[in-house]
C-alpha cells in the first residue's frame, strides 16, 4: 500500500474536494483521482461519494480514516528517527523468557547495544505469565516470550522464532533408551517448565488419559537448573530442542525419538498498544533478524 495514496486519501477527506487536494498536493486532478482509484482497487471498497454537495466519505472511507492517520504518523516518526543524528538515550525495560535468555541474551544485548549505544537495557528474565503481567502494569516496555494461542488485547505481538520440542534423558538412567510409549514414561519422573507454561500444559493434557498411572511431573523455572537435573539423571525431560542440541551431540543426553511429537514452541515479541515509540519495533526487528541468521 503506497503512503502517497493514503496521504492523498486523507487530504481529500479533510478538504472535501479532489480539486482542492490537487492544489494542496501540487498534483493534477486526474493524478489525485488515479491515486484514490488505486487505493479503492487495492482495498476493494468505495471510499468517496461525489454529488452536488461535494465529496463525502463512504462508511468504508470513514472506517479507513483512523488507520490511514496512524500509518502516516508512524511513517513520519520513523523518518524523524532515522534523520535524527542524535542517538536516542534513556532506559528500556526488556523482559525475556528463560529459554530465549539461555540461548540468545548475550548476543541480543551486544547487537542492541551496537545499534543503540546510549540506551541502557534493564533486562528481566522471567516466566511468560509473569512477563505478560509486567507488560500490563507498564513495568516492561518489551517482552520476548512464548506466544499466546490467542491475540492479547492491548498488546502489539509479532512472531520471533519457533522451536521443536523433544524428549531427552541422561544415558545414566538404565534402560531409558527403551522408552517407546507414554505408558513406559510412567516409570520415570518427568522434568519440565512451570505449571502455567505451554510445555507443562501440553504434558498435563498428554498424560491425562493415564489417570492414576500418569507419571509425576516436576516443574522448574530455570533452564540451567532444568538442564542440570536431566543431565544428572533425575528424570526424563521435555524441552525445546535447541536447549539440548549440544548435549545430545556430545552424548551427554539421549533423544527419545519414539515418544509422541509435540507441536513447536512459538515465541513472540510484544509491547503495549499505547506505546507509540518506534524503539520496541526496532528492537524486535533486530532480534528476529539476528536469531534467524544464527539458526
Amino acid at each position: 500500500m503506497r503512503l502517497a495514496n493514503l496521504n492523498t486519501f486523507l487530504t481529500v477527506a479533510r478538504l472535501g474536494s479532489f480539486h482542492a487536494a490537487a492544489a494542496q498536493l501540487h498534483a493534477s486532478q486526474p493524478a489525485i483521482s488515479a491515486r484514490i482509484a488505486a487505493l479503492e482497487e487495492e482495498l476493494n471498497v468505495k471510499l468517496f461519494v461525489r454529488d452536488k454537495r461535494g465529496t463525502h466519505l463512504t462508511s468504508r472511507g470513514t472506517q479507513l480514516l483512523p488507520y490511514a492517520e496512524k500509518l502516516l504518523a508512524i511513517s513520519r516518526e520513523m523518518r524523524a528517527q532515522l534523520d535524527d543524528d542524535t542517538p536516542e538515550r534513556g532506559t528500556i525495560r526488556v523482559g525475556i523468557a528463560d529459554t530465549l535468555a539461555h540461548l540468545w541474551l548475550a548476543k541480543l544485548l551486544a547487537t542492541w547495544h551496537d545499534e543503540h549505544p546510549l540506551i541502557a537495557f534493564e533486562l528481566i528474565v522471567d516466566t511468560t505469565s509473569s512477563l505478560i503481567e509486567q507488560l500490563k502494569s507498564s513495568e516492561l516496555d518489551l517482552a520476548l516470550m512464548v506466544a499466546d494461542e490467542h491475540p492479547l488485547p492491548s498488546f502489539v505481538s509479532e512472531p520471533l522464532c519457533s522451536y521443536p520440542q523433544c524428549w531427552v534423558a541422561s544415558p545414566l538412567i538404565q534402560g531409558v533408551e527403551q522408552v517407546k510409549t507414554l505408558q513406559d514414561l510412567s516409570n520415570y519422573q518427568i522434568l519440565s517448565f512451570t505449571r502455567r507454561s505451554r510445555p507443562w500444559q501440553y504434558l498435563n493434557e498428554l498424560f491425562r488419559p493415564l489417570g492414576e498411572q500418569a507419571p509425576v511431573i516436576h516443574s522448574c523455572s530455570s533452564v540451567p537448573s532444568l538442564l542440570s537435573l536431566v543431565e544428572q539423571g533425575v528424570g526424563v525431560a521435555f524441552m525445546p530442542e535447541p536447549l539440548v542440541h549440544s548435549a545430545i551431540a556430545n552424548a551427554d543426553l539421549v533423544a527419545l525419538e519414539s515418544l509422541p511429537k509435540a507441536p513447536p514452541l512459538n515465541f513472540c515479541c510484544a509491547w503495549r498498544l499505547d506505546d507509540d515509540r518506534i524503539l520496541p519495533r526496532l528492537l524486535t526487528d533486530t532480534a528476529r533478524k539476528m536469531i534467524r541468521n544464527q539458526q
